[in-house]
């Protein structure tokens, strides 16, 4: 099993798919990086040298944010914002959708589950 960024990636899957189990990388930064190292789309991780998985994790290390890196500034961003105190900061503060998503209906995802009223009764017509 490779070990690339401090995650093990799945052996028997292809290359660029493999990748994306890398936390700040997607399809698209999965793509260029075997573009870059000339690593053909359909080769699985189980295929490769140990020197191109090592090229691999040296290329990522140098040009990518991954990982704990990548997660570290993503909470300080977001802290900066609660420090602010500014409107997007108040609503991850509150545990509420941030991008301005409706909240009357919806939103559970965010808020959570739905906690009932005590002593409200519902109204019937």
């Amino acid at each position: 099993m490779a070990r690339i960024a401090g995650v093990n990636i799945p052996t028997n899957k292809r290359v660029t798919i493999s990748l994306r189990y890398i936390y700040g990388i997607g399809p698209t930064k999965a793509q260029q990086i075997c573009e870059k190292l000339h690593i053909p789309a359909e080769r699985r991780v189980n295929q490769l040298t140990d020197e191109e998985i090592l090229r691999i994790r040296e290329l990522i290390d140098r040009d990518f944010r991954v990982e704990g890196d990548l997660r570290r500034e993503v909470a300080m961003n977001i802290k900066r914002l609660m420090d602010l105190g500014c409107y997007r900061g108040l609503r991850h503060r509150r545990g509420l959708p941030v991008r301005g998503q409706r909240t009357h209906t919806n939103a559970r995802t965010r808020k959570g589950k739905a906690v009932a009223i005590a002593g409200k009764k519902k109204v019937t017509k």
